[in-house]
């Protein structure tokens, strides 16, 4: 899984954290001061190893963003999917999983065109969106799925 790395704000420690961990409200290792996010939180990259373990131990409901890095589509929806993992980060845990070299999930999954947009929570498949829709539409699905564990 992928980390990034974020600038203490009140020391000049560096702190890497990894993007499955990002919504767990991380601190800085040196000086225990909490690390702002928002500005470089990124969705998990899920492989097909890791997919299933990390939708079961999700403690959030869960956006995967199915795709190919040759579909125009997908080129087109993954900067809104990076903004909106910024804007949910610690309501909605965001993901994307390359079709093209994970063809394993895709295949568990049925999915049969990219994007594909699939909504978890509690580990269970709760609804699936297929094609890139409008920032409205995913804006609503994301609040909803953000709302039901409340």
């Amino acid at each position: 899984m992928n980390t990034f790395i974020v600038p203490c704000p009140s020391c000049p420690a560096k702190n890497r954290i990894p993007a499955d961990r990002q919504h767990l409200h991380p601190k800085c290792g040196k000086c225990g001061v909490p690390l702002d996010l928002r500005g470089s939180a990124q969705p998990v990259e899920l492989t097909d190893n890791d997919f299933q373990n990390f939708i079961k131990g999700a403690t959030l409901p869960v956006m995967v963003d199915c795709y190919s890095p040759s579909c125009g589509p997908c080129k087109a929806l993954a900067p809104l999917v990076f903004r909106l993992n910024r804007e949910y980060l610690g309501r909605v845990q965001i993901g994307i999983l390359n079709t093209t070299l994970h063809p394993g999930t895709a295949n568990h999954y049925q999915i049969r065109g990219v994007p594909t947009l699939l909504f978890f929570d509690h580990g269970q498949l709760i609804d699936q969106l297929v094609g890139a829709p409008p920032e409205p539409q995913l804006r609503q699905k994301l609040e909803q799925l953000a709302q039901s564990r409340r």
